[in-house]
């Protein structure tokens, strides 16, 4: 899981929820994204699905009320709500590399600017490696998208012109939600959707180690104005 604080993250997830269109089919990867199920509209059609053979909608469940056979990729409980289904392994995972999903959402070490994504090995000696479904939802899902902190540990840049740790997939990623403000990866660059809180571009522009291009930014502003 990240290091930023808990309102930081939920905030991530709220805007990750808001982005996902009606009748959706979505899988929520481990870490960060599983926050995501507690902030989508109940209007909304989304049909949420978990490698573990999970799919329908469901919520972090309750303190107290755990059930720990009901639980999501990252062994969490959660609480079911109605029309939900489970069913086995690996007919969820048939679901995943058969095309089946819209979206996957996934936390990362890096993402390059050309969509590749490094998630999971850093290449450090004693980091255990963790590949679970990550590659089968890299290539099978319609669209990737990312959160993760803007900045590692040591304050570089997690978003980058290539990636230095062990690739998951190749050109995969649609769409980056970091801290500091949500990225949209194109044909022609990096596009800066949204700048979250007080991030300005120059500021984010000075973080990131690739050309970022503001213009749906400074076109929302015009408009607000």
């Amino acid at each position: 899981m990240s290091d930023m604080d808990k309102d930081t993250r939920n905030a991530m997830a709220a805007r990750v929820a808001r982005d996902i269109p009606e009748g959706a089919y979505v899988n929520l990867g481990i870490g960060l994204p599983t926050l995501v199920a507690n902030h989508l509209p109940p209007e909304k059609d989304i049909f949420l699905h978990s490698e573990n053979g999970v799919l329908g909608r469901w919520v972090a469940a309750p303190a107290g009320e755990e059930d720990w056979d009901m639980i999501n990729a990252g062994k969490e409980p959660i609480l079911p709500l109605p029309g939900v289904a489970f069913f086995h392994h690996a007919d969820s995972f048939g679901m995943m590399r058969g095309g089946h999903l819209d979206i996957c959402v996934l936390g990362a070490f890096q993402v390059a600017a050309n969509g590749d994504l490094a998630n999971w090995h850093t290449g450090a000696r004693d980091a255990i490696p963790a590949v679970g479904g990550a590659m089968d939802l890299a290539i099978g899902a319609k669209r990737i998208f990312v959160m993760m902190d803007h900045l590692n540990k040591d304050g570089q840049s997690k978003f980058l012109s290539s990636c230095t740790y062990p690739l998951t997939g190749l050109g995969c990623v649609s769409r980056v939600y970091t801290d500091l403000a949500t990225l949209e990866l194109t044909d022609r660059g990096v596009l800066v959707l949204e700048l979250v809180g007080d991030t300005t571009a120059e500021q984010l522009q000075a973080l990131t180690p690739v050309p970022l291009d503001f213009s749906a930014v400074a076109c929302a502003l015009a408009a607000e104005s």
